[in-house]
């Protein structure tokens, strides 16, 4: 995750720049090291990453402090070390140069800025997007992307499902990697030439500095919905932790979705920064740029982009669901937003449809007849939106019956079956509202096992019953619920329920292809297990993985 040349860098001079930048200073811990300038080739926070030339900065952690690995980070090859003043009290003997700062935390990003040149003011760094919000995130970069690729652009990408230098995948295991990463990653794309890159950034990502030392050239805004409040603890929390996004230190310009009051919100917050303001739905907010003329189009939509001037586009999306609407938009806003002349790229999105791209593991398609299909969505406001689109308009009753699946035939009304289950050691208060979300809008509740975690999984699954049964009682509800375990088996079971007019959701962990279960990873992709369910039971599976209508 780093460029295969570095021009050496003197820590001395990074370290005075950030502290004439008002960061905190860094000072040698042993008077035999105040005359050093140590030149440096790298930085990492991880010791078991230390390449020859590197700083080592040792961090204070949940179990253990940084410090406790210097000396195996000394003898991989780091030139100096740096830490805390409890850090420091952890040393022993060290080789190398060992220098103390009172925040090392606050300087990683910084630092890893400086060491590896990754966003460089003279022009030859991409252009950089950053996306957040609750949902949406990791389409929308693919959007950026697949848009950026139509115009003819080389591309890299940090997200949740991989990364992309170019054309060269690095596996991805966190939303966005840690902040010596990211420098490395955006370094390396540098080196590449890569013309432009996408970012997934998470609220994790800039509660705890991963993003510390970027500057977005355009900040894109989705939406917000409860989700992550094990970490934030409210709504008003989570939302301070996103707006610090779009600020002068980390965007340039911004483009926000002002669907709701979140985004309002965060549209006045932004006020230092640049901000086009971008209404997908229909509403009272006011927008510079609007979505009308929603149509359906096979699977997905069509629909006009109207902004500043009397400015058009007109796109659609195959993808299914009204909030890829939503993101499409978004996405084609914020490359307008970098600078793209609306003409070319209005050419570009009639001679490519960029927008209907796969997106591995979000409204992934995998059968048809019954309709099957794998989607993230993992928070009520996901859920909800992702059941909406998903039900089918009664077909032709002279189409005649299907084979496979249990039903009669093609007359009878389309149901929606949908699997969900929810994760372990999370925000509890997300089940049951998850649950009566399903019994709403599904005619068939099949409630299973998520990523259980440490926690029980019978008793996560009671939660989310809870709140099922709970609404079907109270409201009136006619759906079916179930219970089915393990996750493998309540997908066979919605498969055996399914008619060829039905609809199979199968929501909750999209692209991901292991279980946590007690500290153990068990091998599980919903898009195999679905796609072994489909042919078990007859039904047609597709050939590819790509979006077909």
């Amino acid at each position: 995750m780093r460029p295969s040349f570095i021009e050496p860098v003197s820590l001395r001079s990074a370290a005075d720049s950030l502290a004439a930048a008002g960061l905190p200073g860094i000072e040698p811990a042993r008077a035999a090291d105040a005359g050093a300038d140590i030149m440096l080739t790298g930085l990492t926070i991880n010791s078991r990453e230390v390449q020859p030339g590197d700083l080592y900065v040792a961090l204070p952690g949940a179990r253990h402090h940084g410090a406790r690995f210097a000396a195996s980070a000394a003898a991989a090859g780091a030139a100096a070390v740096l830490t805390d003043p409890e850090g420091g009290r952890l040393l022993g003997e060290l080789p190398v140069p060992v220098y103390l700062t009172d925040e090392p935390r606050r300087l990683v990003g910084p630092l890893a800025a400086a060491v590896f040149g990754s966003r460089p003011q003279d022009g030859s760094a991409p252009t950089l997007y950053g996306v957040t919000g609750t949902n949406g995130k990791t389409t929308t970069t693919y959007f950026i992307n697949s848009v950026l690729a139509a115009l003819g652009k080389s591309t890299g990408l940090i997200g949740t499902i991989e990364i992309l230098a170019g054309g060269m995948p690095i596996a991805s295991t966190l939303t966005t990697p840690e902040s010596p990463q990211v420098h490395g990653l955006l370094a390396l794309m540098r080196e590449k030439g890569l013309d432009a890159a996408a970012m997934e950034v998470s609220s994790h990502a800039l509660s705890y500095r991963r993003v510390d030392g970027v500057v977005f050239d355009v900040a894109g805004f989705t939406n917000l919905t409860q989700d992550h409040l094990d970490l934030h603890g409210s709504m008003d929390e989570y939302f301070a932790a996103k707006a610090v996004l779009f600020t002068p230190e980390r965007a340039k310009r911004a483009v926000i979705c002002v669907d709701d009051e979140w985004g309002v919100r965060m549209a006045a917050a932004a006020a230092p920064v640049p901000v086009w303001t971008l209404a997908t739905h229909d509403g009272d907010a006011a927008a510079d740029w609007r979505v009308t003329d929603v149509v359906r189009a096979g699977l997905g939509h069509r629909f006009v982009l109207r902004g500043p001037g009397g400015a058009v586009l007109r796109t659609g999306t195959g993808l299914p669901g009204t909030f890829n609407v939503s993101n499409a938009a978004l996405a084609a806003v914020m490359v307008l937003a970098s600078g793209v002349d609306a003409g070319e790229l209005q050419e570009a999105l009639d001679r490519w449809d960029p927008f209907t791209v796969e997106v591995p593991g979000r409204m992934q398609l995998v059968g048809t007849a019954p309709a099957a299909i794998v989607d993230f969505a993992h928070n009520p406001d996901a859920l909800a939106r992702t059941l909406e689109s998903v039900r089918r308009d009664a077909p032709d009753s002279a189409a005649g019956p299907s084979a496979g699946g249990t039903g009669a035939g093609t007359a009878a009304k389309p149901r929606v079956i949908v699997v969900f289950g929810a994760t372990g050691e999370r925000d509890q208060t997300k089940r049951p509202l998850m649950g009566a979300i399903a019994a709403r809008l599904a005619d068939v509740v099949i409630i299973t096992d998520d990523d259980p975690h440490d926690e029980d999984e019978a008793a996560i699954r009671a939660d989310v019953l809870a709140g099922a049964r709970t609404a079907r009682a109270e409201e009136g509800l006619s759906c079916e619920i179930r219970e089915a375990a393990p996750r493998a088996a309540a997908i066979d079971l919605a498969v055996a329920l399914a008619r060829p007019q039905d609809t199979v959701l199968v929501a909750g962990r999209g692209h991901e292809v292991f279980q946590e279960v007690k500290g153990v990873n068990l091998a599980l992709d919903d898009r195999v297990e679905l796609r072994q369910a489909l042919t078990r039971h007859g039904f047609h599976v597709l050939s590819g993985n790509g979006v077909e209508s």
